[in-house]
C-alpha cells in the first residue's frame, strides 16, 4: 500500500528579494507567505524548517501514541517540539539536527516502558527515517 500526500510551493523573484507561499494538498496550509527573511530573520511567515519540525513532531508523537499501545498504555497527553538546527555548510546549507523534547502523562507507565517506547518511536517514526541528521531525544515522563 502507498499513501501519497502532497504540498506545493509558488515562487517570485530573488532568493533575497523574492517572496513565496507554502501550501498543503489537504488545505491545512494554504497560501502561507516565506521568504528570505522568515527563513533566515524573524519575519513572520513560516519557512521549510520550521514546517520539517511541525511534521516530525507529529510524526514521532504519533508513533509514540503506537508504540504506548502495544505496551498496553494510553497516554493522557504526549507533547512534543522539534527544534531544526540548519548550519552554513561548504556548498550551502544543510539541516544537521533536530532535537525532540517530549513531555508526558502516562498513567500507569513505568519508566522503563516510557523511555523504550519514546526511544523505539524516535528511531522508527517516519519521518525521522526520511531524514539526514543527527536526531535527539529529551523524554521526560511526568506524574
Amino acid at each position: 500500500m502507498t499513501i501519497k500526500r502532497d504540498g506545493s510551493a509558488v515562487w517570485s523573484g530573488g532568493i533575497k528579494d523574492g517572496k513565496g507561499q507554502v501550501s498543503t494538498g489537504s488545505g491545512a496550509l494554504k497560501d502561507q507567505p516565506y521568504g528570505f527573511n522568515t527563513r533566515f530573520e524573524d519575519a513572520p511567515g513560516t519557512n521549510p524548517e520550521e514546517l520539517i519540525g511541525a511534521a516530525h513532531a507529529g510524526c514521532f508523537t504519533m508513533a509514540l501514541s503506537g508504540q504506548l499501545g502495544q505496551a498496553g498504555l494510553t497516554a493522557d497527553e504526549l507533547r512534543t517540539k522539534a527544534t531544526v538546527s540548519m548550519e552554513k555548510v561548504e556548498g550551502g546549507f544543510s539541516i544537521t539536527a533536530i532535537h525532540l523534547e517530549l513531555r508526558a502523562k502516562i498513567p500507569g507507565a513505568s519508566q522503563e516502558a516510557f523511555d523504550k517506547a519514546a526511544t523505539t518511536a524516535k528511531e522508527n517514526c517516519p519521518v525521522s527515517k526520511l531524514l539526514n541528521a543527527t536526531i535527539t531525544l529529551d523524554a521526560k515522563l511526568e506524574s
